[in-house]
């Protein structure tokens, strides 16, 4: 049996309604939904177990985000990918790279970047 990599991500949010809408929003252009919340989280994934959330800083720190850091969805496809970047830019999320192929990391990688309402840099990506 192959281990994953990864057990989850979680992202920092000063406004966590805030986050918590706009991810509801966008990543459900992907098939994701929002499967788990509670105190200061909310957390999405598929068939009910949640694999990214966004939360308020345990630290009590104001939340930001990381330079050079990026989530990336999987998409199923091309226009999956478009609608993700649209509903991102649409729920107050920043351009970050228009829908389209980026040959520099293979010649089927297609994906949109856009930064949510907290900064934090996110895509979806078909490959």
């Amino acid at each position: 049996m192959t281990q994953p990599v990864l057990s989850h991500i979680t992202l920092g949010a000063r406004d966590l309604e805030r986050a918590g809408h706009f991810y509801d929003t966008v990543l459900a252009e992907l098939g994701i939904a929002r499967c788990k919340s509670g105190e200061g989280f909310a957390g999405w994934g598929v068939a009910g177990t949640a694999q990214f959330f966004v939360c308020t800083p345990f630290d009590g720190k104001p939340a930001n985000p990381g330079n050079g850091v990026s989530v990336s969805f999987l998409a199923l496809s091309r226009e999956a990918v478009d609608r993700f970047w649209e509903a991102a830019v649409a729920q107050g999320g920043q351009d970050e790279g228009k829908p389209g192929l980026r040959p520099q990391y293979s010649p089927t990688y297609y994906a949109a970047y856009a930064r949510d309402t907290e900064g934090n840099k996110i895509a979806a990506v078909c490959h």
